[in-house]
């Protein structure tokens, strides 16, 4: 008995402060997220179990996904400009760390050099989402009011929201809104069989590299061939139309929420590969704290079947630190 009590003493003696504090710090931060999702603090472990356990089965999925596209980070404009023109930092083929601040400013083309003709639409299920985010979730019941009557606008035009997440990978607002810009210049109605015609060295000369010219080729060549289904993409599932997207060059997983969301204007997407995502959940649910895509799922299971509306609450939430910065 006095042996257990000495190993008992001992075991404790090993425990430097520092992490005791860390992990009395943590504990408090999950208890405040509980309490967020409207959950007793009993409940909270259990859902961070359950939390962990779906995020390790996304991991896994992810790493036998194509990866051809950076990760970036990404914000709806209240505008309804869509998410090509945002900075893209590199990383190997599939794309770089991404800046671990507020998203950047939204850029957007004036309206006479977009895409002609776009409607412009507002989600009918807006309204209902955040009633109902409002209701059951402690953060966004603060958040939502804070930014009024906006809401997520979409352009409906697929091609052309491809093709401007193609122009703007791996690089600034302002360098893709300058390229954009020439290459509406040079093809006034942006259109698949109108890129083909267009051809490469014309591309080049608006100034895109010689890969994502050959993006844009083979996109438009996906679009005139028959080889999606494109007046589907309405009735097919989300992973369904990911899978068909992530089939051309230079479209990845992260390109694929973003046409979900801005293009197909879905309710229900969680893009755990933008940063700008996760670094709002850890400003307002975790004090600032780093999170981890598991601690990120959890927090979003209370957002459900309304993820994409907290998701794009979650960008807007970022944006004073932007403009501080």
């Amino acid at each position: 008995m006095a042996t257990a009590k000495r190993a008992a003493r001992s075991t404790e003696a090993k425990v430097p402060p520092d992490a005791t504090a860390a992990a009395a710090k943590r504990g408090a931060a999950r208890t405040h997220v509980a309490c967020a999702n409207g959950l007793d603090e009993d409940a909270a472990p259990r859902q961070v179990t359950l939390a962990a356990s779906n995020a390790e089965s996304a991991r896994n999925a992810r790493a036998l996904a194509p990866k051809t596209e950076p990760v970036c980070n990404a914000r709806a404009s209240v505008s309804g400009a869509d998410p090509a023109s945002r900075p893209r930092s590199p990383v190997p083929d599939v794309g770089p760390a991404r800046k671990a601040t507020a998203p950047a400013s939204e850029a957007s083309v004036p309206a006479a050099s977009q895409e002609r003709g776009a409607a412009v639409s507002r989600p009918e299920y807006w309204d209902r989402a955040c009633a109902d985010l409002v209701r059951r979730d402690r953060i966004l019941k603060k958040l939502i009011p804070q930014f009024g009557p906006v809401h997520l606008m979409a352009r409906g035009d697929p091609f052309v929201t491809l093709a401007r997440s193609i122009v703007g990978q791996q690089i600034s607002v302002s360098a893709a809104q300058a390229i954009w810009a020439r290459l509406v210049a040079a093809c006034p109605s942006i259109a698949p069989s109108r890129i083909v015609k267009l051809g490469q060295p014309r591309l080049l000369e608006c100034g895109l590299s010689k890969r994502k010219s050959e993006y844009i080729l083979d996109l438009a060549q996906h679009f005139t061939s028959g080889a999606l289904h494109i007046a589907s993409w309405v009735s097919m599932d989300d992973e369904a139309v990911i899978g068909e997207l992530t089939q051309i060059r230079g479209i990845g997983r992260w390109t694929a929420e973003m046409f979900l969301i801005f293009n197909l204007m879905r309710p229900n997407v969680l893009p755990l590969d933008d940063l700008g995502l996760i670094r709002a959940i850890s400003v307002n649910y975790f004090s600032g704290e780093p999170v981890t895509r598991s601690e990120a799922r959890e927090v979003a299971a209370n957002w459900e079947p309304w993820r994409t509306v907290a998701t794009w609450y979650m960008w807007r939430s970022l944006e004073p630190l932007s403009a501080q910065a």
